[in-house]
């Protein structure tokens, strides 16, 4: 017979039952997605996804705003560099018959020309950094072109590739970046994934010009963590509240395992911290982008967005937008969970336990018992105000459903409901909740039997 963890209630022969059936047995199963909704029914929920806006084929985007025009950019897809422009960040896109770089340089070859990067000089030039095929090694390199509007043609600046460490595998994933004094950098990864040594991203300073280097390069983040299986890719870097932060993607890119880190400084060159968790993945998004990588920041006046590539059930990558907002110089995508654990919030009238088995960080907010029991879990910031889902990792012991109150900003939301799970067994349930633009505090109240808290998510 399963006992509550903590006297409260007697457990029943309802709550043995239901673990004898294999009810609710995996952590990652949503137990109740809202108060009134059946088990794993994904259609009363309110999360706001990212938006698929260009529906064909368009991998490792890179979006800028041009004038009145945003311009996209991206992987070789029957043309060197395939373009397409919009009004708006979010669209109407229009994908451009013309090539935009009809021709690469001497040393490069045409068949894998990616993940190309397009930013205005000084002087009113369009700088163009690209990866191509170097011919003479086989490996890839990187290159520059210019032209004189953005939707090119852009013209190839000299006979031999920009960047071509072929003793580290080569050269991919150009990115630039000018910095608030006006400093300009070149951002790079050795593709040291092509001959089993160990990549780095790296951070290269130039002139105005963007192609003559001032100085060496600095080593700034590598391929050192499980959950990267060894691949780290695609550096983008912006500067938020005097701040570095580096995004960067990781995994294999043709898999659903591909995903979108960060990792922040205080200098341009580092020490970076990467995040704990990743930004967005596959399962970070419930599924409704697979493989979400490849991504630019475009920095906007009516609104950050992440612009990245994800999987298409028609194959290819399509080009996906979404929310950026900034929490302090962490970066928080609308739709992507964000995880903030209970045992870290204010609590009221309950208590921390630890080596709580198979809990995230171990540790668990119990005996949520009393009438003026609470978690308080403040610092929740979403990029836009509206509709979110709020995930709760928790363990029910008692012998019936239990409950919390919830209330959002001070006004009561209503109540979130938990099936049966028996202690120690860990699931989540979902409510869907109005949030403000900016910081939120979400609190969890007693409501009835008991419930142990072990995290929430919100997306």
């Amino acid at each position: 017979m399963v006992l509550p963890r903590f006297s409260r209630a007697l457990a029943t022969g309802v709550a043995v039952a239901a673990l004898a059936l294999g009810t609710l047995t995996t952590s990652s199963a949503v137990a109740a997605p809202a108060d009134d909704a059946p088990a794993g029914d994904v259609s009363v929920q309110t999360t706001v996804r990212p938006s698929l806006v260009l529906d064909r084929d368009f991998p490792d985007p890179d979006v800028s705003k041009f004038g009145n025009t945003y311009y996209a950019y991206a992987t070789n897809q029957g043309k060197n560099l395939p373009w397409a422009s919009a009004p708006d960040p979010d669209g109407p896109w229009t994908f451009q018959s013309t090539d935009a770089l009809p021709t690469l340089g001497a040393w490069a070859k045409t068949g894998r020309t990616w993940a190309p990067d397009v930013s205005r000089r000084a002087d009113g030039k369009y700088l163009l950094y690209y990866t191509a095929w170097h011919n003479a090694s086989g490996r890839q390199c990187i290159g520059a072109a210019l032209a004189d509007s953005p939707g090119g043609p852009f013209a190839p600046v000299g006979s031999e590739p920009l960047i071509c460490p072929l003793g580290d595998g080569g050269a991919i994933d150009a990115s630039s970046f000018v910095d608030s004094d006006g400093t300009r950098y070149i951002l790079w990864k050795n593709d040291g994934n092509a001959i089993g040594a160990t990549t780095w991203i790296h951070v290269q300073r130039v002139a105005a010009d963007g192609i003559t280097f001032q100085g060496g390069a600095t080593q700034v983040l590598r391929n050192d963590r499980a959950d990267e299986a060894g691949i780290i890719e695609a550096p983008v870097v912006t500067k938020v509240d005097g701040k570095y932060v580096l995004f960067y993607s990781a995994g294999p890119y043709s898999t659903n395992s591909y995903g979108t880190n960060y990792a922040v400084a205080g200098s341009i060159t580092g020490p970076y911290t990467k995040a704990f968790r990743f930004l967005m993945t596959t399962d970070s998004l419930d599924g409704a982008v697979a493989g979400p990588g490849g991504a630019d920041v475009l920095r906007d006046s009516g609104g950050d967005k992440l612009i990245f590539h994800g999987h298409r059930d028609a194959g290819g990558r399509g080009m996906y937008v979404a929310d950026l907002g900034w929490a302090g110089s962490n970066p928080v995508v609308r739709g992507s969970r964000v995880r903030y654990e209970a045992e870290r919030g204010t609590l009221n009238n309950c208590s921390v336990r630890e080596n709580a088995a198979g809990a995230s960080d171990g540790k668990v907010v119990a005996y949520i018992d009393h009438a003026d029991s609470s978690v308080d879990i403040g610092a929740i910031y979403v990029p836009t105000s509206g509709s979110y889902t709020l995930h709760v990792g928790y363990a029910n012991g008692s012998a019936e459903t239990a409950s919390h109150t919830v209330t959002v900003n001070g006004t009561s939301a209503g109540s979130i409901s938990y099936p049966i799970t028996g202690w120690d067994n860990w699931q989540q349930a979902g409510k869907d909740i109005t949030l403000q633009a900016g910081w939120n505090t979400i609190r969890l109240g007693k409501g009835t039997a008991f419930t142990e808290l072990d995290y929430i998510e919100v997306a």
